[in-house]
């Protein structure tokens, strides 16, 4: 049996997603956003409200960055989305961020997460609140990549929102090949 909740925000798994700007001043800033989706191969679609001082500042500089989140720095990630840089300048001062200007884009990039998307705005909605960037380039750590050049999503140890419980949860292990274990079921026809 089924019960109904209603109209609820529980689509899962939710990335935990760090979108990095700079403020006027050319101090960096940082906020916690869940709502990040793909929407083409070379787009990320948000939903960010106008009234944060990131979408202020992307919105003058024309681009951003979106760090992963991690289990190493968990803490650091909840500070950026509890603390309003409309309020609190210089927030990152209170984290263990190492920050580095992207090459691509004029934002900046957080060293510390494991993999970092550099945007730029491609457009922005306010009656929506609906975001879309333009992938310019993806950078990695190079530790998160194993001796046959490929990304080790496990070891990122990647954080995902879990708006039902309001928790973050881990990325967990590898349980299946994708586009390959329906076949076992007659799929690909």
């Amino acid at each position: 049996m089924r019960k109904n909740l209603g109209i609820k925000s529980y689509l899962l798994p939710e990335p935990v997603a760090i979108i990095g700007t700079y403020n006027d001043d050319g101090s960096p800033n940082a906020m916690n956003a869940a709502w990040v989706s793909m929407a083409e191969s070379n787009r990320i679609s948000l939903y960010l409200s106008s009234g944060h001082k990131t979408v202020k500042n992307l919105l003058k500089r024309k681009a951003f960055t979106i760090g992963l989140a991690n289990l190493e720095h968990l803490e650091d990630c909840d500070y950026v989305g509890l603390t309003s840089g409309n309020k609190v300048t210089n927030k990152l001062d209170a984290t263990s961020f190492e920050i580095e200007k992207s090459e691509f884009v004029d934002a900046p990039i957080i060293a510390n997460l494991p993999i970092t998307f550099e945007l730029k705005v491609f457009s922005y909605h306010e009656d929506t609140e609906h975001l879309v960037g333009e992938i310019i380039n993806v950078s990695i750590d190079e530790k998160y990549i194993d001796e046959n050049g490929q990304i080790d999503v496990e070891k990122m140890e990647l954080l995902t929102y879990n708006s039902i419980n309001l928790t973050y949860n881990v990325i967990g292990k590898k349980v299946g090949k994708a586009f390959s274990d329906g076949k076992k079921l007659g799929g690909n026809k």
